[in-house]
């Protein structure tokens, strides 16, 4: 009997996540983003409460850099907290309304990082791996959407999907992939990781259905 090799966890990841990410994808304000219909405060809306999320998860994997499951994909390229914040600049006017507080959702979520940063470190991991393939993946083309929607010119208010050139992108995203190969090898409960992965697709699910809701 010829034995089927045990999947590797990036591998592990996608398969259980394919699904969930196609729906999570498409849902509330994304759903009006991939449309080209997005409106620049709702734009902003969403890029604030993902500034939350990357606020928390970034210095968070940068402390746990040392710990053995979590270093490898620990990318400084990768991260997008300064990014964000160059096109929430970019974007906002004198004249905008006050900020919204941010949704529900997004507070859960950071909540639950700093949760396990304190009792699980690299479950981290799922979150990056949602956060970060995403981001090389879908950057380009989402680039392009908003620069139409918005009418924007350059690369102002889009630095968040910048990562270089495409073959810059496809290095960090193999790179990033082997990580994930490494740490599958050293984490102490891989199985644990996939399903903080597939949680933290639910979590995105509920922030953009929250904003669709705020308008």
């Amino acid at each position: 009997m010829i034995e089927t090799p045990a999947l590797s966890l990036p591998q592990r990841l996608k398969a259980a996540t394919a699904e969930q990410h196609r729906r999570v994808e498409r849902s509330g304000v994304m759903a009006t983003l991939l449309r080209g219909r997005i409106e620049r405060l709702a734009y902003l809306a969403l890029l604030r409460n993902l500034h939350a999320l990357y606020a928390a998860l970034e210095p968070a994997l940068s402390r746990q850099a040392a710990h053995p499951a979590v270093g490898p994909v620990v990318v400084p390229e990768l991260f997008r907290r300064d990014a964000l914040e160059s096109d929430l600049r970019a974007l906002q006017r004198e004249a905008d309304p006050p900020a919204e507080v941010l949704r529900p959702a997004t507070v859960a979520y950071v909540e639950r990082l700093r949760e396990i940063e304190a009792t699980q470190p690299e479950l981290l991991v799922a979150h990056a791996y949602v956060r970060y393939l995403g981001d090389l993946s879908g950057g380009q083309q989402l680039r392009r959407i908003v620069r139409r929607a918005l009418a924007l010119q350059g690369a102002a208010g889009t630095c968040f999907y910048d990562f270089g050139d495409t073959s810059q992108v496809s290095r960090l995203a193999q790179g990033f992939r082997a990580a994930l190969d490494e740490v599958g090898a050293r984490a102490h409960d891989a199985g644990a990781i996939v399903a903080e992965a597939e949680g933290a697709f639910a979590r995105h699910g509920q922030i953009f259905e929250q904003l669709a809701a705020a308008g």
